[in-house]
């Protein structure tokens, strides 16, 4: 008997490049730029908040090319091993960028913490220039990923680092202008600390959610009770057992229930099977809908257990 050989290959079809890694590739390009410039600028004027930007503009270059190869792979189709293809790319990038959110965001706060007891002299009208000239750079890369950041959570951490970027810069020129004006040193670890747990907040409501989806939580959006009481209430379903509601990326959501309905004829059947799949997608965005169908005297006749059912 001939063996029956399993196919790993992935489908041929032509799928074009996201559009959004264009504007990943141009961000990575504009990081480099500017971390190189801020280094430089940092070390010669002896500013805390440019070489903790410019550190954070590093970390971003390898999160960027992170981002920017997640949304490459998850492009790739199903395949026999993985059913699901590689969607879920997305949402392990986007826990991975997280956690190096994280780390930078400690660093600068340890150090700025120091300066807070130890303010240094620094050069308020060089720090002006090299912060406005980093503020347009990572203005122009947040602007072009804001464009893609509702679309997924892979592309949001991308334009989460690149707002972190500008929003330092920000501050750095603001800070420059006392620092140049009223000589208040102090303010560029105070920047520091100000912006760092500014951004705290996004980065753990991103991490969040990149855990609900890698935990196979329910949607933060669907109301579970409320989807197990839209499905009782249709015509001729008598309990709703074994009721799951997951996703596994930004746009892919499922559900999967054990329906218990009345005798009825397949005509009926085949009528609330695309009931129950118009109504998840309309009032709850589910795509992917798989129901099991038993009527009352197949479910005697099969005797089915459902004591693990939620």
């Amino acid at each position: 008997m001939e063996k029956i050989k399993k196919s790993h290959s992935y489908p041929k079809a032509e799928i074009k490049e996201p559009y959004g890694n264009k504007n990943i590739a141009f961000a990575i390009i504009l990081n480099i730029i500017i971390t190189a410039f801020e280094i430089v600028g940092g070390l010669f004027i002896g500013s805390l908040a440019l070489i903790s930007e410019a550190l954070h503009n590093f970390s971003d270059v390898g999160s960027l090319s992170l981002s920017w190869w997640g949304e490459k792979i998850k492009m790739r189709g199903n395949t026999t091993l993985k059913t699901y293809g590689y969607k879920r790319a997305e949402i392990l990038i986007a826990f991975f960028n997280s956690l190096i959110l994280l780390a930078v965001i400690a660093f600068i706060l340890i150090e700025a913490v120091q300066r807070l007891f130890h303010p240094s002299e620094i050069a308020g009208t060089s720090m002006i220039w090299t912060a406005i000239l980093a503020l347009v750079g990572n203005g122009i890369a947040t602007y072009l990923l804001e464009k893609d950041a509702h679309k997924n959570l892979n592309m949001k951490s991308a334009w989460l680092h690149s707002f972190q970027d500008a929003l330092f810069s920000l501050g750095i020129v603001i800070g420059a202008i006392l620092i140049y004006y009223f000589h208040w040193y102090i303010i560029d670890p105070v920047i520091s600390i100000v912006l760092s747990v500014y951004v705290l907040k996004e980065v753990y409501e991103l991490i969040m959610q990149t855990i609900n989806i890698l935990m196979e939580s329910v949607p933060e959006d669907v109301d579970f009770e409320e989807v197990k009481a839209r499905l009782l209430s249709m015509s001729g379903v008598k309990e709703i057992n074994d009721l799951h509601i997951w996703q596994t990326d930004s746009n892919s959501r499922f559900l999967s229930a054990h329906m218990e309905i009345e005798n009825m004829e397949n005509e009926k059947r085949t009528d609330l099977i695309v009931e129950v799949q118009k109504e998840m997608f309309e009032y709850f965005k589910i795509n992917h809908t798989t129901v099991q169908m038993v009527s009352v005297t197949e479910a005697e006749k099969l005797k089915l257990n459902c004591g693990h059912c939620n």
